[in-house]
C-alpha cells in the first residue's frame, strides 16, 4: 500500500464582495469626525498541511495605499468553527500598510472549516491618527491582500 499526502497551503476570504467604511461628518463646530462602525463580515479560512518537520505558517495582510491622516487597523479573532488541528494564533489588533504584517501565526496542519462563522472573524476599522493630514475624499479603493506563508 501506498500512502500519498500532499503538502496544502490554501486561504481564502468569506464572502467575497466589498464593503464601504465611511466616516460621518460632526453635526456641531469643534467636534472631529465620527469613525465607522467596524465591519465584522468577513472571515479567513485556511487548510494546511506541513512537511514533516516543517515549519508553522502564519497569515499576513497589507493594503495597496494607505489614506493620509486615517490607521486602518484589522484584527483576527481567534478561531472558530468546524475545523481542527493546530489553528493559528491572532496578533491582536495591527494597523495595515503597504508593508506586510503579521495578523494569524503557529498554523500548523489545520483546517477551519469553510465558508462565514468558520475560521478567524475579521474586525476592520478606520482611525484618524493625524487631523492635519486628512483631506476630503470620496470612494477611495483600498485593497487588502492577504498572505499564507512559512
Amino acid at each position: 500500500m501506498s500512502i500519498t499526502l500532499p503538502i496544502v497551503t490554501l486561504l481564502d476570504i468569506e464572502p467575497t464582495g466589498n464593503f464601504a467604511l465611511n466616516f460621518t461628518a460632526p453635526t456641531e463646530a469643534g467636534l472631529g469626525v465620527v469613525n465607522p462602525t467596524s465591519n465584522t463580515t468577513k472571515w479567513i479560512n485556511y487548510t494546511s498541511a506541513i512537511a514533516s518537520a516543517g515549519l508553522t505558517r502564519r497569515v499576513t495582510a497589507s493594503v495597496n495605499q494607505v489614506i493620509p491622516g486615517v490607521n486602518i487597523r484589522l484584527q483576527a479573532a481567534a478561531a472558530s468553527g468546524m475545523g481542527g488541528g493546530i489553528l493559528g494564533t491572532s496578533a491582536g489588533q495591527v494597523t495595515l500598510t503597504t508593508t506586510a504584517v503579521t495578523i494569524i501565526s503557529g498554523i500548523g496542519g489545520a483546517f477551519t472549516g469553510n465558508g462565514v462563522s468558520n475560521g478567524h472573524q475579521l474586525t476592520i476599522s478606520l482611525v484618524p491618527n493625524t487631523y492635519a493630514n486628512l483631506s476630503a475624499r470620496t470612494n477611495t479603493p483600498v485593497v487588502i491582500t492577504y498572505t499564507i506563508t512559512e
